[in-house]
């Protein structure tokens, strides 16, 4: 980082008002005392490429990037600026370093933050793991791919857009040639899922009150991983399915921390202060709750 002038960093989306990574990332620079702020950029659709330049211009040390921009930021920097192999894996960018020599760098911790959530709150990792994937947007792809680059046995994704189904089975065919990859339907996924080592749900669904679990109890069983993305509520519908039938669930808010971290560690090559990070955003997500 530079010394001096306070650096500037945020998150780029289109809406952004909900997230919690300014609690995170201003704790963690609190804790270091970093002369650095973390805020919120509502960008528009169309945005990215010229708020890129205009960011860089204004003394900003990074930025994250969210819903609906990470592809549009990965398309831009692949033509203009520098990608981090995993970005070109992903063909996704949320993280964008902002270089001394002007240059722009585009990385993606979403992937090796889910490891690292997985880790945590499993002791394990996808390596041999039969995963069944319910959602193939953006972060569903992410977490897809990675799975396949790690060693899975096989992976079924279900996803009622099957657009997005059918790109992201060809995306796993040409990244883990030689992988057993399958769409099935999200009526099938409730037969299937009894069959699978780990299920990952990346989907909107039990965000809000009223929503049902994509899964029926018979789908669990004992033993099983079970991981959400969604983290607010901190128990969904699925996962309080899961864990009655006796399976083993985490939610989203160890993803967010650590591909949070990994960011932070991009940006300003110090060790991320983790606990602190952690403690803010458990501080935040209280604070939203009724």
């Amino acid at each position: 980082m530079k010394s001096g002038k306070l650096m500037s960093f945020a998150l780029l989306g289109h809406p952004v008002g909900h997230s919690l990574s300014p609690a995170m990332h201003n704790a963690a620079f609190k804790a270091l005392r970093l002369r650095a702020h973390y805020s919120l950029l509502d960008v528009p659709p169309g945005g990215i490429p010229c708020t890129l330049e205009q960011l860089r211009a204004n003394n900003f040390g990074g930025v994250n990037v969210t819903i609906p921009h990470k592809e549009a930021a990965y398309r831009f920097l692949a033509v203009k600026h520098v990608l981090s192999d995993t970005a070109k894996l992903l063909h996704s960018v949320n993280t964008v370093v902002f270089r001394p020599d002007g240059a722009l760098l585009g990385d993606n911790t979403d992937a090796p933050g889910f490891l690292d959530a997985l880790k945590e709150a499993f002791r394990a990792t996808p390596r041999g793991k039969r995963i069944l994937l319910l959602g193939c947007g953006g972060a569903g792809r992410a977490l897809a791919i990675v799975c396949a680059m790690q060693g899975a046995e096989s992976i079924l994704v279900a996803d009622v857009n099957l657009a997005a189904r059918r790109r992201l089975l060809l995306a796993l065919r040409q990244a883990a040639p030689g992988l057993p990859v399958a769409g099935v339907s999200l009526a099938r996924s409730r037969t299937a899922a009894r069959n699978c080592d780990l299920i990952i749900h990346a989907t909107p669904i039990g965000m809000h009150p009223g929503d049902p679990s994509l899964l029926p109890p018979e789908a669990f069983h004992s033993g099983q991983l079970v991981f959400d993305l969604i983290y607010n509520p901190s128990i969904t519908p699925l996962l309080a399915t899961a864990k009655a039938a006796g399976a083993r669930t985490a939610n989203g808010l160890g993803m967010l921390l650590h591909q949070g971290a990994r960011s932070f560690h991009l940006w300003t090559g110090r060790k991320p202060p983790i606990p602190a990070m952690r403690a803010a955003l458990e501080r935040a997500l209280k604070a939203r709750r009724p």
